[in-house]
């Protein structure tokens, strides 16, 4: 098969570790990015889910065949002080993979989705039958993977690229939470509305629409540092947040350490995604790797309690093993019906509210945003 006609003259390859070798065009930054190749069922949403911290060190696969043709949103419009329509100061991925990169036509853009990652210096990779690529990651599973934009009359090689990526440290090995929580705390206060709690966050790499949603709900935020201790973490504060992040919960001893000091508190926990296994795990429970991973707008849960279904954004490539909670004292509150893998939990006698899937969305539907008002309910239940 020929290569694509680029209109850039960029080349673009990626290699993936079982072999598989595909052309296509380059745009975004020129170089060489080695990450864990997953996909997202977003049709939209993609500035927030570039910017997503959970998505450091992979390289993300859109499967909706157009892509930027609304362009990139003005940063300096924010909601109590937080970009609106990004997750975080930054894009996060490695690389991105689409069928097409388009022309953006809508008002408020600021700039193309390929001068946005030509400036962050993230190459992306476009004229990709995606649908083919993504049903390799079904059948095989996600997998390490090399993409390389190459400058103008570069000649791709390869042989190279595999010599890369047989170097390369593999995504499971590497604590990323580390590597995207702040490294001093941060105080975000609500605007035009009154504080009526005060959380503190164990900050794993969290999205700007968690706080977003907190502070519209009258939470003040303090972030610390995912190595904080927890006498610090409930030193005058309401609650704590755990949040979500990139990685495998499973290397962050440390961090399962703090969450189960914190359980000795009795403090009232909301816990979403990565905070969500980190709970599990200081429990005693068990995770596991999923084979392709959940990732997108348009995923279901089940309320166990009600029956009740819901329509979520997930963003996860490990899950909770269920049979491994019997003893804990946390119970399954949500399930994905796809799969049957835990989604939520809640426990039998502490204050904790506990999500693998994302309320706050972002992008995606709103059907679970009453999490955070349940929270609120948790915290003045234990006022009183």
């Amino acid at each position: 098969m020929k290569p694509p006609r680029c209109k850039r003259r960029l080349r673009a390859r990626l290699l993936l570790e079982d072999g598989t070798r595909i052309e296509g065009c380059g745009f975004g930054a020129t170089g060489v990015r080695v990450g864990e190749v997953v996909f997202t069922t977003n049709m939209v949403g993609y500035p927030e889910a570039l910017t997503d911290p959970s998505f450091r060190g992979q390289i993300l696969v859109y499967t909706h065949p157009m892509v930027g043709n609304y362009g990139v949103p003005d940063p300096r419009i924010k909601v109590h002080g937080i970009p609106a329509h990004y997750e975080s100061d930054r894009i996060q991925v490695e690389g991105f993979i689409v069928t097409e990169e388009t022309v953006p036509h809508h008002w408020a853009s600021v700039k193309t989705l390929h001068e946005w990652l030509r400036e962050s210096n993230v190459p992306g990779m476009s004229r990709v039958d995606t649908r083919a690529l993504v049903k390799r990651l079904r059948e095989k599973g996600v997998m390490m993977g090399v993409l390389a934009v190459y400058e103008e009359g570069e000649e791709p090689d390869w042989e190279e690229l595999r010599e890369v990526l047989e170097k390369s440290p593999r995504y499971d090995d590497i604590r990323y939470a580390e590597l995207v929580s702040p490294t001093e705390p941060i105080t975000h206060k609500p605007e035009g509305i009154e504080a009526k709690y005060h959380v503190a966050m164990l900050d794993c790499g969290v999205k700007y629409g968690i706080l977003r949603n907190l502070l519209s709900r009258g939470f003040q935020v303090t972030r610390y540092p995912c190595n904080t201790p927890p006498e610090k973490l409930v030193d005058g504060y309401d609650g704590v947040v755990l949040s979500n992040g990139p990685g495998n919960p499973a290397l962050l001893e440390k961090q399962i350490e703090i969450v189960r000091g914190l359980l000795e508190y009795r403090v009232p926990i909301l816990a979403i995604c990565l905070g969500n296994q980190l709970l599990a795990l200081a429990h005693g429970a068990k995770i596991f790797k999923l084979k392709y991973g959940h990732r997108g707008p348009n995923k279901p849960v089940v309320d166990v309690t009600t029956g009740h279904c819901y329509i979520t954004t997930q963003n996860h490539g490990y899950a909770i093993d269920a049979k491994s909670l019997e003893g804990t004292g946390l119970h399954v509150w949500f399930i994905n019906p796809d799969d049957k893998t835990v989604e939520g939990l809640r426990h039998e006698k502490l204050p904790i509210v506990s999500t693998q899937f994302h309320p706050e969305a972002s992008p995606g539907p709103w059907d679970t945003t009453w999490v955070f008002e349940l929270y609120s309910k948790v915290i003045e239940n234990s006022r009183g």
